[in-house]
């Protein structure tokens, strides 16, 4: 990372294309290129061109099964290739076409009528679904407590198929080690389970795929509430002993709270991909993946509205997460990139990099976050063409003081948001403080829409600051190093607001701002 050259990147060319295949498809993907804002990209296979698309992805259906084929990236501007971005190729192999275990035959015989609980044969399905298998879940409602999956296996949902959570706190036993909100403790099982905790350990679940065009479906605030009531009984004396402390918690049903299953949690996995289904009402956060690697989820849809804490996609001391080309309506943030919490996250040290989020939307919820807990480190996150204009925080950096850790090299570009927030915060601050706060640094925000105004709970447009920086109030921790370049501030509506707010800063620099 150069400085002002302090976060400006050298031009490159397309470095490389990643795939992901099944029997008769490919998704192909890759990372923007600099100098790359207003351009398409022509894809070939040999002689025959297979698309155009103006987005870093595409996937071509159609394809012979375990047949290689080589496939070539050119960026195009104007009609004329750019001059620096030279083609790139890929060569991919499709998979063998996978025996199906559809869980409504014998030896199975799920009802899949959203009444009878499937749990027994979806669970005995899975555990059958060796490689080469895929555990098929035809049109139906299948309703089912939490199921555990394991290494090497498929499970698809065809159109219309419901993986339906129960709303019954039991159908989440036994309690599994887990994370949230920073702090390691005995969680409820989330619906889908893959995977161990051990933040000193290896990868305990690897290679899964989880896709299709049906949904999967937990308890949500119904579920939620029920395991929030559970809990504040079996903590009362707990809670009643923490007095004024209780206060420093974002709110009074936080730590009771922090046992709710996700929808989907991974801990310690490597290589999964989750792909084109529905995920919908987690009675917390929908798809949570910690201490893990090489996580990649795209062409899929978010819902959690009405959710406290309803995060649709959590990559946590996880490295190599891809997300692109999904839609977030959700009870909060729709991505957000957490390491832990003080004092643990200080102690067991594991970051959270090289994320790359892009060609996602907010349809409603908070937007896309970094934080707070994040005190484990954040390093190397790119934000590309995303729109979070209908959201409540748009892209938002934070943490409190008592943190520590880092973010930094966090790049964002061609986005449009309803505002960046990139401060320190005071809320969900229990915990012992690490000795010196968190260092914010090196950071940069290119080709943005800034509207000023946030997308509110009951869907009405509220004017707010533009842009707020806010460091630390300590020598050596303000938020430094950070450019804005090339954009622009304002909506078409009356409400809006043009405001920048600038404290404990650094060497913040301003190239090319337009107010409309």
């Amino acid at each position: 990372m150069k400085q002002t050259d302090t976060v400006r990147r050298e031009a490159a060319r397309i470095e490389k294309i990643y795939s992901v295949t099944t029997e008769d498809s490919v998704t192909l993907y890759w990372e923007k290129p600099e100098g790359a804002a207003d351009c398409e990209y022509r894809i070939s296979c040999g002689e025959e061109q297979k698309g155009i698309t103006d987005k870093t992805h595409i996937t071509i259906d159609g394809l012979e099964t375990e047949t290689e084929y080589i496939f070539q990236v050119e960026a195009v501007d104007k009609g004329e290739k750019l001059s620096s971005l030279l083609p790139q190729s890929c060569r991919v192999r499709t998979g063998k076409k996978k025996e199906r275990l559809d869980v409504t035959k014998p030896p199975y015989n799920a009802v899949g009528n959203g009444a009878v609980m499937d749990t027994r044969a979806l669970q005995q399905a899975i555990d059958d679904c060796g490689e080469g298998q895929a555990v098929y879940l035809p049109a139906g409602v299948y309703l089912t407590g939490a199921l555990r999956l394991h290494s090497d296996m498929e499970l698809y949902l065809e159109e219309n198929a419901v993986l339906q959570g129960t709303d019954r706190v039991e159908d989440y036993l036994p309690r599994i080690w887990s994370r949230f909100e920073g702090t390691e403790l005995e969680c409820y099982s989330s619906l889908l389970n893959l995977g161990e905790l051990d933040h000193d350990g290896g990868y305990r679940c690897q290679n899964v795929v989880i896709r299709g065009k049906g949904t999967i479906a937990s308890g949500g605030r119904i579920l939620a509430e029920r395991v929030i009531a559970s809990e504040r009984e079996r903590l009362k004396d707990y809670l009643a002993s923490l007095g004024e402390k209780i206060k420093e918690c974002e709110k009074p049903e936080t730590i009771p709270g922090r046992v709710r299953p996700r929808l989907i949690n991974m801990s310690n996995c490597r290589n999964v991909v989750l792909s084109g289904v529905t995920l919908k009402n987690g009675a917390s956060w929908n798809v949570h993946m910690i201490y893990s690697d090489s996580i990649v989820t795209h062409d899929c849809s978010f819902y959690s509205e009405g959710v406290w804490n309803g995060d649709g996609w959590d990559p946590d001391s996880s490295s190599n997460c891809t997300i692109f080309n999904c839609t977030f309506y959700t009870g909060d943030d729709s991505i957000a990139i957490k390491s832990g919490k003080n004092p643990e996250g200080n102690q067991i040290g594991r970051p959270s990099e090289h994320i790359r989020i892009f060609d996602c939307r907010c349809a409603f919820g908070h937007g896309i976050t970094i934080g707070s807990e994040m005190s484990g480190g954040v390093d190397d996150v790119r934000i590309w063409d995303c729109d979070m204009s209908h959201s409540m925080c748009g892209i938002e950096i934070k943490g409190t003081k008592k943190r520590g850790g880092y973010v930094r090299n966090v790049h964002v570009e061609d986005c449009a948001a309803a505002r960046i927030l990139f401060h320190s915060v005071g809320y969900n601050d229990d915990g012992i403080g690490h000795p010196v706060p968190p260092v914010f640094e090196n950071c940069s925000f290119e080709r943005l829409r800034i509207l000023g105004e946030y997308y509110g709970d009951g869907r009405e447009w509220i004017p707010c600051e533009a842009i707020e920086l806010c460091g630390f109030d300590v020598p050596g921790h303000e938020l430094k190093n950070i450019v804005f370049r090339d954009i622009r501030i304002g909506s078409e509506r009356e409400s809006r607001k043009q405001t920048l707010s600038l404290q404990c800063c650094e060497n913040i620099t301003f190239e090319r701002l337009q107010c409309i």
